[in-house]
Parts: structure tokens; C-alpha cells; sequence
């Protein structure tokens, strides 16, 4: 099994969860985080005054898949959170050694069905 963060602008949300959905994903996990990259935050004007933030608002997604999905999420993922710009995101994946469902003490990739 494999777990995929992605880190995606909040407005591609939508457009993500349903290039998933589409593919057959049933779960996900989704957070709202703050960070910066390359821009280093953005500057603002309110009220006439120029302020800088250093933390823009992500949205990040987890999803844990077998390893024979990867790749196909990875790509739907893509192709829905893209826009060209700095900021649109990164992606993540990692092994997963174990997952348990806590109700019924399902183990492998019986409990994330």
C-alpha cells in the first residue's frame, strides 16, 4: 500500500475529489494547511495599507491506495489541480506499512474499503 499527499490549491479541490472519485477512489482525507515555496507568501493591500503573508492557505490530501493505482492517481491528480503557476502544489508518496480499521480490526487493504 501507498500513501499520497498532495499539497493543491484550495479552489482545485472540487476538480480533484472528482477526477478520483471517477477512477474509483472511495476515501480521502482532506486538511486545511498553510505553507509557503518558491513565492515566499504574497503581498496584500487592505484598507490602503501593503501587508506581506508569509503562510498561503493549501488544501492537503491524503489517500491511501495499492501500489498498482499510484501511478493512475498520481496523473488524475494532475491533471485536475494544474494550473500552470507558481503554487499549484506538490505531490508525495510514501509506503505504508500497515493499516487497521479500529471498528472491526480489519487489517491490509480490507480496512480502507
Amino acid at each position: 500500500m501507498k500513501k499520497i499527499e498532495a499539497i493543491i490549491q484550495p479552489f482545485k479541490l472540487d476538480a480533484v475529489k472528482n477526477a478520483l472519485v471517477s477512477i474509483g477512489i472511495g476515501g480521502m482525507t482532506v486538511t486545511e494547511v498553510k505553507g509557503f515555496g518558491k513565492q515566499r507568501g504574497q503581498t496584500q493591500i487592505y484598507r490602503g495599507a501593503t501587508f506581506q503573508t508569509e503562510f498561503l492557505t493549501k488544501t492537503r490530501i491524503e489517500i491511501i491506495v495499492e501500489d498498482n493505482q499510484v501511478d493512475n492517481v498520481i496523473e488524475q491528480i494532475i491533471a485536475a489541480a494544474q494550473t500552470g503557476n507558481i503554487g499549484d502544489g506538490r505531490i508525495f508518496v510514501s509506503s505504508v506499512d500497515q493499516a487497521i480499521r479500529i471498528r472491526t480490526r480489519e487489517g491490509s487493504f480490507q480496512a480502507l474499503s
